[in-house]
């Protein structure tokens, strides 16, 4: 039963490393870059960076995600097989000035 386990591990592991992996870095309040092309019906991961001296939240409601950074960071989301379309997404601390987009072809 343990060896399933793992071997079950082992492949889920084997799949993630297969997932395209996007990145996105936020600095002084702006990412870059700040639109991402993906393909449509493919599920993907955004590996963030908080390159900046401040906290970052990236955060997009259409996309129903939220991730905080604090500076020096990296983290990852995994996003499900989208739509062709446009899904914004912005930085919660610096609305103004953090705002992208991730555009599904």
């Amino acid at each position: 039963m343990l060896a399933a386990l793992l071997m079950g591990s082992a492949l889920g592991l084997a799949h993630a490393n297969d997932m395209p992996t996007y990145r996105l870095t936020a600095r002084e309040g702006r990412f870059e870059p700040a639109e991402l092309v993906v393909p449509r019906g493919q599920k993907f991961r955004l590996e963030i960076t908080n390159a900046g001296r401040d906290p970052v939240e990236f955060e997009s409601l259409e996309l129903r995600k939220e991730k905080v950074l604090a500076p020096g960071v990296t983290s990852s989301l995994v996003f499900r097989p989208l739509d062709a379309g446009r899904y914004r997404f912005f930085d919660d601390f610096h609305q103004t000035t953090g705002q992208g987009a991730i555009v599904a072809k």
